[in-house]
C-alpha cells in the first residue's frame, strides 16, 4: 500500500499530514495493483520494415478545419486530449465532430460525466444535431464507460471529461492525480486494444495549462487546445502534440448560435471592419504554424492621470511590448514618460510571433504623435540594440498582405536587418522629438 499526493503525484510508503515534496497536497491511500501476468513471456519482436507495411488509414471527420489540425482524420486506436478554458466551446466542437462522423455512417459514443443525457440532448437540439448514429451515456465510472464502449463497438468514443470520471478501486476524488492517471491509462489501453479512437476532454488550470499530471499529455497521442476570448466569436484550435502528423497547423472557427462555424479566410474575417487612415492601427502579417494570418494591432498612448503610468497589453506578450517601448525611447528618441500605453490585438487572438515587434512600435509612435497611418502592414523583430531583424516566411507575409490589397508594407531591408528609426521613417512617422518626417519612402 502506498500514499500519493493529489497535487504533485508524490508517492510514499507511509502516510503523513502533508506532502513532503510540494508541501500543500494531501496524501491519499492507493493500491499498487496486481503484478503483470505476462511476467516471463518475451515480447514479440518484428523488423521495422515489416511493422510499417500496414498503412495508417484515417477516417475523415468531415469538418475541414479539424481535419487540417489532426492531420487528415482520426487514426484507429488513437487517443486525443482536447483542452481549453471553460465556456470556450470544447463540448460544442466535439458534439459537432460526433455529429459529422455519425452523418457519414459512423457510430459515436459520447460519455458525459459532467452533464446528464438530457442536457447533452438540449445542446444537440440547439446545434441541430439529430443523428441516429450518435449514442449517449451519462456515467462517471470509467470501467462502466469502457464496458459500454466494448459492447457497442463505436467508431469513436468521447469522454467529457477526464477530470470527472473515476475508477472505483482507486483512492481519491475525481480529478485527483491518482484518478486522472489511472482513468486515462485505462481509456488509452482500451483505444489501443480495440482500435477505437478515444477523445478525452481536459480541464485547464488558472494559468491556462491542462489540469492533471503531465503524464496525461505524455500518455495520449494527440494534444489539442481550443483557445479564444469567450466574449468574442473567434476560436483557434491548435495542435500541441501529434504522433501521427505535424503540429504546425491551426484551425479557425467562429462561434455562433448554431455552434462553431469554419472560417475559410481568416485574414479577411479578421480585417472585415479594418481600414487605414487612423493613428495607432497597423496590420501584422503573422504566420501561425504554416498558415498566414493578417491581424490588426491597435495602440493608444494617452496622458497619464496617475503618478504611475499604466501599461495594458492584450493578445501579446507584455514583456515584449515593454521591451519595444524601451528601444523606442533609447534608440529612436521617442519618450513615453508620463504616458499610459494600451496595446490590443483585435479579434481576441494571442499572437506569439516575434515579427509583431515592429508593427507594435509603428502603432505606438503613430498614436504618440497622433499621426494617421495609411493601410499598412509591417513585420520584424526588434532587438535591444535598436536593430530590426528579419523573421521567417517574409515572402508569405508580403504575399498575404498583397492578396488583401495592402500596398504599403514595411519590413527589414534586403540585408535582413534594419534600424528602428529607419523603419519608422519608412512608415512615414516622425523621428524623435515629434518633428515632421522629411519624406515617406514606400518600398
Amino acid at each position: 500500500m502506498r500514499y500519493r499526493c493529489e497535487t504533485c503525484g508524490y508517492a510514499g510508503p507511509k502516510w503523513m499530514g502533508f506532502c513532503p515534496q510540494c508541501g500543500g497536497g494531501a496524501l491519499v491511500e492507493t493500491s499498487e495493483g496486481s503484478p503483470s501476468r505476462a511476467r516471463g513471456r518475451a515480447a514479440r519482436v518484428v523488423p521495422l520494415s515489416e511493422a510499417g507495411r500496414t498503412p495508417v488509414r484515417r477516417r475523415p471527420i468531415g469538418i475541414g478545419e479539424v481535419d487540417r489540425v489532426v492531420g487528415g482524420g482520426l487514426v484507429p486506436g488513437a487517443s486525443l486530449l482536447v483542452g481549453g478554458e471553460p465556456g470556450v466551446g470544447k463540448s460544442t466542437l466535439l458534439l459537432q465532430v460526433a455529429a459529422s462522423l455519425a452523418a457519414g455512417g459512423a457510430s459515436v459514443l459520447v460519455a458525459s460525466a459532467e452533464e446528464s443525457a438530457e442536457q447533452v440532448a438540449l445542446r444537440a437540439a440547439r446545434l441541430g444535431v439529430r443523428e441516429d448514429g450518435l449514442l449517449l451515456a451519462a456515467e462517471r465510472d470509467v470501467d462502466a464507460v469502457i464496458a459500454a464502449a466494448a459492447e457497442v463497438q463505436p467508431d469513436l468514443l468521447v469522454v467529457d471529461s477526464i477530470q470527472t470520471v473515476a475508477a472505483a478501486e482507486v483512492g481519491g476524488a475525481p480529478g485527483g492525480v491518482s484518478q486522472v492517471r489511472e482513468s486515462a491509462a485505462r481509456l488509452v489501453h482500451f483505444a489501443k486494444e480495440q482500435r477505437v479512437p478515444v477523445v478525452l476532454v481536459g480541464h485547464v488550470t488558472k494559468d491556462g495549462s491542462i489540469a492533471g499530471p503531465k503524464l496525461l499529455e505524455h500518455a495520449v497521442d494527440v494534444v489539442l487546445y481550443l483557445e479564444g476570448d469567450v466574449e468574442l466569436g473567434l476560436r483557434v484550435l491548435r495542435c500541441l502534440k501529434n504522433r501521427y502528423g505535424a503540429t504546425h497547423q491551426v484551425g479557425l472557427f467562429e462561434m455562433g448560435e448554431a455552434g462553431l462555424v469554419e472560417v475559410g479566410d481568416p485574414s479577411g474575417w479578421l480585417l472585415a471592419r479594418w481600414h487605414g487612415g487612423v493613428p495607432g492601427s497597423v496590420v501584422v502579417p503573422t504566420v501561425d504554424g504554416r498558415r498566414p494570418l493578417l491581424v490588426e494591432v491597435q495602440a493608444l498612448v494617452a496622458a497619464a492621470t496617475t503618478p504611475q503610468p499604466r501599461r495594458s497589453v492584450r493578445g501579446l506578450e507584455a514583456a515584449r511590448v515593454h521591451q519595444v517601448i524601451a528601444v523606442l525611447e533609447r534608440h529612436a528618441g521617442h519618450s513615453f514618460s508620463g504616458k499610459d500605453v494600451y496595446v490590443n490585438v483585435v479579434g481576441g487572438l494571442q499572437v506569439r510571433d516575434p515579427g509583431a515587434d515592429l508593427p507594435v512600435a509603428i502603432a505606438l509612435v503613430s498614436s504618440l504623435y497622433d499621426v494617421g497611418l495609411p493601410a499598412i502592414a509591417a513585420w520584424g523583430e526588434v532587438g535591444l540594440t535598436g536593430e530590426v531583424r528579419a523573421v521567417a516566411h517574409g515572402d508569405r507575409r508580403r504575399a498575404e498582405a498583397d492578396r488583401l490589397g495592402i500596398e504599403l508594407t514595411v519590413g527589414p531591408g534586403g540585408n535582413g536587418e534594419d534600424r528602428i528609426a529607419a523603419a519608422l521613417g519608412r512608415a512615414g512617422l516622425p523621428p524623435g522629438g515629434g518633428r515632421p518626417p522629411v519624406a515617406r519612402v514606400i518600398p
